[in-house]
């Protein structure tokens, strides 16, 4: 094969011909609102613990680091409660990774994963690097969920694996803990519920971690990367009888997490009350917006997460565009009309608000029958 061959030349598989690499935009502007993170940095505190603690695992480098993260698992447990023990926890690089060894371990060919759309775009990801087909159903029309959806969906479709995200991304839509509980008591098969926003819930207590007891079949994806302020470490877990957890560490590569990962999660979580210090600024950000957009003569989705929907634009690639243009990045994702701005801190949304008032007094053409 010649030096310059092109990717279409290779011998891909051939679902991931003309596939392209997933990721959100990573622009170099001033306010970016586009990816639900946490604004808001570790201290210099608990940097320095950070730093000593790299510093500490690089005396050992040259060792394999613990291939089962089992001080990790356990700050893990200790930090959801419920009931939860350390052979209960699986931990991963992202909750990425983490949804990949679940269909790993219990999709594949021949098999089915479930999902309601809209949902978070990387599940047809996971399905198709699994080769496990992924199949979907529509939510209601305010895009929530009840168990009958659900249960009809599972009796059609015969899936091994559902996913049910709550709050849902790209919605922030809660679904509400009784129709989990009958959907888990209501099925056989794998029901991964997705709480990578619970910490910003209106009511965070209420949790599937407090199901796991009864349900050998559910399992609870959680990260730390929105709530927790730690997206740059890459550490997604979740919680699930341990059977299901001696599944995953089948399918898992040898030494997947490193040393330095596991290290800094242990920092994060020792600090957990300054870490999601600013996560009751954030749901009154959130709670802002959702009142403040309105004004201004949109449409919003309610969300429980650290985001909303807002729109519906005739162009919302036009909006996006001049929002970028006065140095605000937003997300072009979710339903047909509609972006997605991230919770930020009081400043910059303050600029996200000044930026769109500008836009919207520019003209932008909502969707047929919007106001």
């Amino acid at each position: 094969m010649r030096a310059d061959v092109t990717l279409e030349e290779l011998p891909l598989r051939p679902e991931l011909v003309g596939e392209k690499p997933y990721g959100a935009p990573q622009l170099d502007v001033p306010v970016c609102l586009n990816v639900n993170e946490n604004p808001f940095p570790p201290s210099d505190k608990v940097r320095r613990e950070m730093a000593d603690a790299v510093i500490d695992t690089a005396g050992a480098v040259n060792r394999y680091p613990d291939r089962e993260a089992w001080e990790l698992r356990t700050a893990l447990a200790s930090y959801l409660g419920h009931g939860v023990r350390p052979e209960m926890v699986w931990a991963a690089n992202g909750s990425n990774e983490v949804m990949v060894h679940v269909l790993s371990a219990f999709g594949g060919p021949g098999r089915k994963v479930l999902s309601f759309t809209p949902t978070y775009s990387m599940y047809p990801e996971y399905a198709r690097n699994t080769l496990t087909p992924y199949v979907t159903v529509p939510r209601h029309a305010d895009y929530t969920l009840d168990a009958g959806l659900v249960l009809s969906a599972i009796a059609e479709h015969d899936p091994t694996v559902v996913v049910i995200t709550t709050p849902n991304n790209p919605t922030g839509t809660p679904t509400p803990h009784d129709v989990i509980r009958d959907v888990v008591a209501g099925t056989e098969a794998i029901v991964v519920v997705d709480e990578a926003y619970q910490e910003f819930a209106s009511h965070p207590e209420q949790t599937a971690l407090d199901l796991l007891a009864n349900h050998g079949n559910l399992v609870v994806s959680r990260t730390m990367s929105k709530a927790f302020a730690f997206a740059g470490g890459r550490l997604g877990y979740l919680a699930a009888n341990p059977a299901v957890v001696d599944a995953l560490r089948i399918v898992r590569l040898p030494y997947h997490l490193s040393a330095q990962s596991q290290a800094l999660a242990l920092v994060a979580l020792r600090n957990a009350d300054e870490m999601l210090g600013q996560v009751d600024v954030l749901r009154r950000v959130r709670d802002e917006a959702l009142v403040r957009l309105p004004a201004l003569g949109v449409e919003v989705v309610p969300s429980d997460a650290n985001f909303c929907l807002f729109g519906r634009f005739a162009d919302r690639h036009d909006v996006w565009q001049r929002l970028l243009d006065r140095g605000v990045l937003v997300r072009e994702t979710g339903p047909a009309g509609y972006l997605r701005v991230s919770a930020g801190t009081p400043e910059e949304m303050e600029r996200f608000y000044a930026a769109f008032a500008e836009v919207l007094a520019e003209g932008a053409p909502r969707l047929e029958g919007e106001s």
